[in-house]
């Protein structure tokens, strides 16, 4: 128990061999875990020629790689007030065409290159420049390259409410995870933390994909509240230090009723990758709880 809220994770050594995996048939919500699957797939495409990281996306003058380290410049939608009273109000997703109109008219943060700004809109192009690249929706592209070969069987990618109604939280109910431009996957947390680990034991991407996707932006120092103490940002995963758990890789996450961490950690004697999940919206909860699981083994 953590302030009275309650922590679902998964641990995982090397091996595979399962630690603890708490309520394994229950479902949450990935949010930003999204991301890294999002990079993966674009990593996937660009070793089999379907793509190039480095070209410029649909005539614009940021590139495929500045989407998913965040460079491109862009703004986020996660600082539009409509939006989130739009969410609070339970209404329908806007269009996409909308969502991007209302986001860009705040203007760039910079030139695609030049800084570093997290971007919900960079992702949302991101996984429209993967689909069109694959000639396969989303959906498909994560059944076919993730979850099938892994045999991640609650790995999906949620379009509706009715697949959000099955998640464990009842807040889940009012929410439509359309509102998750990029995409919302839903899944157990033990499916989160094999999908990782397989990322790390070469199931996924060549040796060189993977280094390109852990070559970080430094990002800055210590978060109050969370358990960073150093941070950087790769290709569609968060790689910094988590005090004396050493380096931590993976992605948080959260939404309006519950927030996540999928973390590899490479600098235990014995490295674990550890998934949390719980309820509210500090992302810095479920952080530390990965850092405790990942201190208890």
């Amino acid at each position: 128990m953590t302030q009275g809220r309650r922590i679902f994770s998964c641990m995982l050594p090397p091996l595979g061999a399962e630690v603890a995996d708490d309520d394994s048939a229950l479902l949450f919500p990935y949010w930003s875990f999204t991301k890294t699957v999002i990079a993966i797939i674009a990593l996937k495409l660009a070793e089999n020629g379907k793509l190039g990281l480095d070209e410029p996306a649909r005539e614009k003058l940021f590139t495929l790689r500045q989407l998913l380290n965040h460079t491109a410049g862009l703004p986020d939608y996660g600082t539009l007030r409509a939006y989130h009273q739009a969410v609070q109000n339970d209404e329908e997703p806007w269009p996409p065409a909308d969502l991007f109109q209302a986001a860009m008219a705040q203007g760039m943060r910079f030139a695609p290159g030049c800084g570093w700004s997290y971007s919900n809109v960079g992702y949302m192009l991101a996984r429209e420049l993967v689909e069109e690249a694959a000639g396969q929706s989303f959906a498909e592209l994560v059944r076919d390259m993730i979850s099938v070969p892994l045999g991640l069987e609650s790995l999906k990618l949620a379009s509706d409410r009715k697949q959000f109604s099955r998640l464990h939280w009842k807040a889940a109910q009012r929410y439509h995870p359309g509102w998750v431009y990029h995409g919302c996957l839903i899944g157990t947390p033990g499916d989160a933390a094999r999908l990782l680990q397989a990322l790390f034991a070469g199931q996924l991407l060549q040796t060189t994909s993977l280094q390109q996707m852990l070559t970080a932006v430094p990002v800055g120092g210590a978060i109050e509240g969370r358990p960073w103490t150093e941070c950087g940002y790769g290709l569609g995963i968060m790689i910094g230090r988590m005090g004396v758990a050493g380096r931590a890789i993976g992605h948080s996450g959260g939404g309006p009723f519950s927030v996540n961490a999928v973390y590899h950690f490479p600098d235990r004697s014995t490295p674990l990758t550890v998934a949390s999940f719980t309820d509210g919206t500090d992302e810095g909860l479920a952080e530390f709880a990965a850092v405790k699981g990942g201190e208890a083994q």
